[in-house]
């Protein structure tokens, strides 16, 4: 079982809710939250609204497809997604902040731009704007309670989100099949923090808490499930180490909803590395060193990297950019 910690604590006892969360992400990189403030009723109606556009025709869902957006937004169908170059079995659609086209952009700078909403569910924008802005308040409440617990000031993440961060909202549903046991392969998450909600009862979600160690992760009523990413470990040299994750396909005649908020920076932003105190430093692990997946401490490039193998189809239609080297998603 992960840890469970509760963000309202943080109000009457600051110093113990930041080791736990130091520790936490120290340990597992991954944490149940609860006690964050967001209501069951804005929980269901977003869960509701899932389950409403995925109800709909394909034709309705087609309407925003993901091949009509240069900037990766909008609907994927079924296998539309890749991570290690093998198929994703999931639908979903992809939301970012809702922003004019770069002119002439170049690299990372296509991922800004406009939404793709769909015209047969006219709730479905302000409720997940909505929602986009609750998860961010959220999001980065943890991040300067983390600060602090790792020796640094408490906003010393602050300048990396004050101008256009580059939230990514995702909803996922998850077909049943025994055709692939990959609802979306092993990962990590490319920017600084995940808070992710799934629907009660749902599985498949995995963690790996040690090399070839997976650990199912089931829904806790009323709690996010958080994971640091890639930029928090280079922010702390490895002593926060981005983990693995995967989604196994349900099983046939079931499905799984799921909507991961990514709280990332500005394309442009460079995550400060913070000076650890010599008692964490000395616990500090580096930067996993990759070469078929290198972490850059520009967000945007981790995000173009991500977004471009993750949908090569979506890359060379908008961007003329084919497949090259080891692909993996995220």
């Amino acid at each position: 079982m992960l840890p469970v910690l509760d963000l309202s604590t943080a109000d009457t006892d600051p110093d113990a809710f930041r080791v736990s969360l130091r520790e936490a992400a120290h340990e597992s990189g991954f944490f149940y939250l609860i006690g964050h403030g967001v209501g069951a009723d804005r929980i269901q109606e977003v869960l509701g609204l899932a389950r409403e556009f995925f109800a709909l025709p394909q034709e309705a869902k087609d309407e925003i497809s993901q091949l009509k957006s240069p900037q990766f937004r909008g609907y994927s169908r079924l296998g539309g997604e890749l991570t290690n170059g093998r198929v994703d079995w999931r639908e979903q659609i992809d939301i970012g902040p809702e922003r004019d086209v770069v002119v002439d952009a170049k690299g990372y700078w296509n991922l800004q731009g406009p939404n793709l909403w769909p015209s047969a569910l006219p709730r479905f924008q302000a409720a997940f704007e909505a929602w986009n802005d609750t998860l961010s308040d959220v999001g980065l409440r943890l991040l300067r309670h983390w600060a602090v617990s790792l020796g640094a000031e408490e906003g010393h993440f602050d300048d990396a989100f004050a101008d256009l961060p580059a939230t990514l909202l995702k909803v996922v549903r998850y077909e049943g099949t025994s055709d692939t046991s990959q609802g979306v392969g092993a990962h990590k998450d490319s920017g600084v923090l995940t808070l992710l909600l799934v629907e009660p009862r749902s599985e498949g979600l995995q963690v790996e808490l040690a090399p070839g160690e997976w650990v199912d992760v089931p829904p806790v009523d009323g709690a996010f499930i958080v994971n640091i990413g890639e930029l928090l470990e280079v922010a702390t040299n490895g002593y926060l180490r981005a983990t693995q994750h995967r989604v196994r396909a349900p099983r046939p005649g079931t499905d799984r909803l799921s909507i991961p908020y990514f709280l990332n920076p500005a394309l442009d932003a460079k995550i400060e590395i913070i000076e650890l105190p010599s008692d964490l430093a000395a616990h500090s692990r580096g930067v996993e060193a990759d070469p078929d997946n290198p972490i850059y401490d520009t967000y945007g490039e981790n995000a173009w990297k991500s977004r471009t193998r993750a949908h090569p189809d979506v890359a060379k239609l908008h961007h003329g950019i084919e497949p090259a080297g080891a692909p993996s998603s995220y």
